[in-house]
């Protein structure tokens, strides 16, 4: 029979999607799963991005431009602006997601064997966008011992080669929810200045920062016009997973134009999606500020109820809505299937990401799984529990 391609070969399976069939079978046994595995969040969407779709006219369903539609970039700049990141339309790139922003950037800006250096633990999609691309992750390894912190600049120069052609974080981060500060953003700039690498910042989760701290951008950064590229998204933003609609932003003409290449291949982002999106830039600032105030309570919920656990480590996010756990076992793969085949209170069970995904150095994050605390209090109080229930009975 005709082969696959070795690229097709390599592709990783989904850490956060791979246990689906189990969670599905366990669902047709009858059991209730509290779902901590993915970044789907349970809060409403604005009724204002909602009511754009259902209260258009719209006769015929068109393509927009390949970049966006001009309204959208408009708003969107203007929303940028509002944040001290002082960008136009033109400098805005509409995408399908911010994964095929990420797509068209590792296509536009590396070539097959070019590396990226990318702080570790993360996304676990960055390791398929970069197999997609032909491109070599270098991971920076950061730790659950001193809450992921960003290694030091020195750590992070000697993973330098001639192949090096970006450093890619997020900010904040997924999985570890760790939120950059302005010395290690203006540290990792002067970085790729000095060696001309670009620096990517994936910033979908920009609005949500806790305990006071500011999120900034490092497209706030004097002299970093021709390195740096944002990524961005509303899915989080606007609980809006399901639109699809992300953006690249960068001040580079030549990068825009490449990616822009990429963009009118697939001719162009969905134009309800849009339409939406731009409506979403209305929300008012009360409705962030309810959902930050929910989220710091589910976090320190979470947080409260794992530390009461024996042999479980714990880091403290400052955003995002995702924390790495570390457990008193040896496979979390092996764990989170068990949990959906194998072990339930009373009909109900947890499903969890396992860690080791999200890294792309062989042997690490085996001991640990990826929570997202996107259910209210009340559930993951039963969640923990029944998480601690089933360390007192697992077999590794």
């Amino acid at each position: 029979m005709p082969t696959i391609s070795r690229k097709g070969l390599l592709m990783p399976e989904s850490p956060i999607r791979k246990l689906v069939p189990y969670a599905e079978q366990a669902t047709k046994d009858g059991k209730t799963i509290y779902y901590l595995n993915i970044g789907q969040p349970d809060i409403k969407t604005p009724e204002v991005a909602l009511n754009a779709v259902k209260e258009n006219d719209i006769e015929i369903l068109s393509y927009s431009r390949s970049e966006g539609s001009d309204t959208y970039r408009k708003k969107l700049a203007a929303y940028y602006n509002k944040f001290d990141i002082n960008v136009s339309q033109e400098d805005i790139i509409v995408t399908t997601g911010a994964s095929e922003g990420l797509l068209f950037l590792f296509s536009s800006i590396m070539d097959p064997g070019d590396e990226v250096i990318i702080s570790e633990p993360f996304y676990a999609n960055y390791i398929a966008f970069s197999t997609s691309s032909g491109v070599n992750v270098v991971p920076a390894i950061c730790s659950i011992d001193d809450n992921f912190a960003l290694p030091s600049i020195e750590t992070f120069e000697k993973l330098i080669t001639p192949k090096t052609k970006a450093i890619l974080i997020c900010n904040p981060g997924n999985p570890t929810g760790y939120l950059y500060s302005k010395e290690e953003i203006e540290k990792l700039a002067k970085l790729a200045i000095k060696h001309d690498l670009f620096l990517v910042a994936d910033e979908v989760y920009r609005e949500f920062v806790y305990d006071g701290n500011t999120h900034y951008s490092i497209m706030q950064v004097d002299g970093l016009e021709e390195h740096a590229v944002v990524i961005d998204s509303v899915s989080k933003r606007y609980s809006m997973c399901g639109a699809r609609v992300g953006c690249l932003v960068s001040k580079n003409k030549t990068v825009l134009k490449t990616v822009l290449k990429f963009a009118q291949a697939r001719l162009s982002p969905p134009t309800y999606a849009q339409i939406a999106s731009e409506a979403a830039l209305d929300t008012p600032q009360s409705y962030f500020d309810d959902v930050i105030e929910e989220y710091v309570g589910r976090r320190n919920t979470l947080i409260s109820e794992l530390q009461k656990i024996d042999g479980v480590k714990v880091a403290k996010p400052k955003g995002a809505f995702y924390c790495i756990v570390e457990l008193p076992i040896k496979n979390s793969d092996h764990f989170a299937q068990w949990l959906l085949e194998k072990f339930d209170i009373n009909g109900e069970t947890v499903m969890v990401a396992p860690a080791g995904g999200f890294y792309s150095t062989p042997g690490l994050g085996l001991n640990q799984v990826r929570i997202a605390y996107v259910l209210n209090k009340e559930s993951l109080i039963k969640a923990v529990h029944i998480l601690k229930e089933a360390l007192k009975v697992y077999k590794d």
